[in-house]
This record gives C-alpha cells, structure tokens and sequence, in this order.
C-alpha cells in the first residue's frame, strides 16, 4: 500500500504552481534551499529557452514544516511564476477577461492540444497546453527534493547524466555494468556540465547538434539514465504486478511529459543477448551477497537486491518548432500551420532532473512501505534491524 501522496496544481502561466505530500515523517531537516537547489538545476540546460530567462524558481513552504523539521503532516508548497504579470487578464479566473487573448486554434503535432480539446469540449487549445506544458514538472522537482532529503538520510542517492542528444551519442561502451566508484566520478562530471554529459568530447558534440538545431528551426530529444546508490535490497514486491519496484519506476518516468521509453539495467539489449550475458552471478563474501555485474540494473523479480539501480529514458523532441509543422484550424478544419508557443529547443538535462525527481518520490514511497514509521527515528531503527537481518542471511 501507498504510503506517500503527492499532487501538484497549476498553470504555465497561472498565477502559481502548488502542490501537497503527505507521508513524510516528523522530524526530518527540510529548509527551502534544500528544494531550491534541485529547482535550479532544472533551468539549467544548454537548449533552454526564454520561459527560463523570466523565471527563477523559488519553493514557499507553506504547511508541515516548523522551524526547520518536518511535523509528520502535509508538506505544502507554492512556487510562483514570475511571468503571470503578462498574463494575469490571458489566465484570469474572472469571467470579464474572456476574450482578452486570441484562441489557440492551431494544434501542434505531438502535443496534448488537439486531443485534450476534443476530450474537454474545448474551442481553445490554451485551456489544454497550460496544464499539460512541461513547467508542472517545477513542482515535481520541488516534491522530488523532499524526498531525496528522505533518502539521504539513509544513504540513498538519486542522479543523473545525459547519454544523446540527437544523433550525438556517448560511446556505447558505457554501458550499465559500472560500478558506484564510477558512478560517483560520472555524476560529479555531469553536474559541471550543461549538457549534463560526463564525456566532454560527446558533449561538445551534443552542443554541435543544439546549435544546428537552433538555426534550422527544429527542437531535439535524447536519452539519459537515471541512478539510485545505496538503496538496501528488499524494495518492492513480486507478489502483484503493480507492486513490483520496476512497475512503479517505469510508469513515474513515463509519466514526465515528452518521455517515450524507459529501460531497466541493460533494457531492450537484453533481448539482444543469451542468457549468461544478461544474469548477474550471485557470490557470497564477509558482506554477504554481492553480484559481479550489473546488468539487472538492481532490480530481479520486481525488487530491489541491493545493486544501483539503473534506469534509462528516452525523450522525444519538445513538440513546438520554430518552423511550425502542418495542421488543422479546429475553428474552420482548413489546414494552417501548427501555432507557435516560446519553447526550449533542447531540454533533455532539465527532464533528466525531473527524472531524478520521479525516482526519489517512488523510492521514498517504497521506503515508508517497507520500513514505515511515523518518526525518522522509528523508520531508522526498522532499517537498522532489516540490514542487521540480512546479514544473517
């Protein structure tokens, strides 16, 4: 069962971003810098666009917090956007701003325009691009931080780096079989770099990509991993297909907008290999139980067996192009040019953060059901006596 809960609210550019979780215990350290932090590595990114020149993401706590810890109930935050000052009569709730802005007839392809429309009776496609666009994913981030201040405690990491943008590539001998020394060194590389990249020479040409992305009109994607360190095994479930750790992980990473794929440990390319090549080996030393590879990326039978835990995503291109593809005026059906809202040619770094995000909130989640209390100190002594019990083993 379910034991943390989050939603967010809000418009892109609404008045504010909001958003609630409930399930993390009492006296947890939490101070806005901790979620502030992770707020601004998601604008960064070489790609963005104007949307992050305006804004400067900043976290409010509002509820659940008192003098620097966490009381056991709803977290409450607000994030405002400083653009709502343009469109306070565009996005006004009062009904005497109708018809203040011209409709979005124009749907783009591969957004959520012309389908959510149709699905909510609406004329205007704004009334659906304002939910769906990307910057709810701000609050995500700001939720996510919660709970990856959750895992530190317990000595659980979540990161990420970029592996392509486009056709630009790291070489492929990277794969997921590198162990937590690499990839400590790995991430201290990617976040130096603004394409999130730890091979200098693969993103100075992923760069090369977004420069000619930049001057032909046209917006790019790319594929990233996403990385938990010390996360103890026994996180998850076998005995139901939604309770399985990699059900959870891959259904959060799908639902971040633009993301088509996700993989786990070595993924599709273990339909590739026979079966010595995709197994990892058990041996047992004064540790206990160890593997010799990866490539399970952490996860067999729907649980965590103490390995990192590896996954990878891919991202499609952001939907919106400089040089707007074919469509269909929803107003006349006669053929227009898909409309044009300010985008970022290239944010796969930001969406790698956001990953992050989606990964610490269903490993926390996975923590609280499996070590559950309502007091860090409660959880603490269950996770003392469950890697005190494994070593028995």
């Amino acid at each position: 069962m379910t034991k943390l809960r989050f939603t967010t609210t809000g418009e892109s550019h609404g008045p504010a971003l909001c958003g609630v979780i409930e399930g993390i215990p009492s006296n947890l350290n939490l101070s806005a810098d901790d979620i502030n932090r992770d707020l601004a590595r998601r604008q960064k990114g070489y790609g963005r666009g104007g949307r992050m020149k305006i804004e400067t993401d900043a976290a409010r706590i509002l509820s659940g917090v008192r003098w620097g810890k966490t009381l056991g109930s709803p977290v409450a935050l607000l994030i405002e956007n400083r653009d709502w000052a343009n469109w306070e009569q565009g996005m006004s709730a009062d009904e005497t701003s109708a018809g203040s802005i011209p409709a979005v007839t124009r749907p783009r392809p591969g957004h959520a325009d012309l389908v959510g429309a149709i699905k909510y009776d609406h004329a205007d496609a704004r009334n659906v691009l304002e939910r769906s666009s990307a910057r709810e994913t701000a609050m995500r981030v700001a939720l996510g931080a919660i709970a990856k201040r959750f895992l530190d405690e317990f000595g659980i990491r979540v990161t990420s780096f970029v592996r392509g943008i486009g056709p630009a590539h790291i070489d492929q001998h990277m794969d997921q079989s590198f162990d937590t020394s690499d990839i400590a060194a790995m991430f201290e590389r990617a976040e130096n770099s603004d394409v999130r990249c730890p091979d200098e020479a693969a993103a100075n040409a992923m760069r090369r990509e977004i420069d000619r992305a930049i001057e032909g009109g046209y917006s790019l994607g790319g594929i990233f991993d996403v990385v938990a360190t010390g996360v103890p095994l026994g996180l998850g479930d076998f005995t139901q297909w939604d309770k399985r750790l990699n059900s959870r992980l891959a259904a959060a990473l799908m639902g971040v907008q633009a993301i088509k794929g996700v993989e786990v440990g070595i993924g599709f390319e273990a339909g590739r290999r026979p079966g010595p090549e995709v197994m990892d080996e058990i041996f047992y030393g004064a540790e206990g139980y160890s593997r010799g590879t990866n490539r399970s990326g952490g996860i067999e039978g729907g649980m965590s067996n103490g390995m990192p835990i590896v996954l990878r995503a891919a991202m499609k291109p952001i939907p919106t192009q400089r040089h707007p593809l074919a469509s269909v005026d929803m107003a006349t059906h006669e053929p227009v040019s898909a409309a044009y809202e300010r985008s970022d040619v290239c944010a796969v770094p930001a969406a790698a953060v956001v990953c992050e995000a989606m990964v610490a909130l269903v490993l926390a989640d996975e923590m609280l059901v499996k070590f559950g209390g309502d007091s860090m100190a409660e959880i603490s002594r269950n996770l003392r006596g469950w890697l005190d019990y494994i070593k028995t083993r």
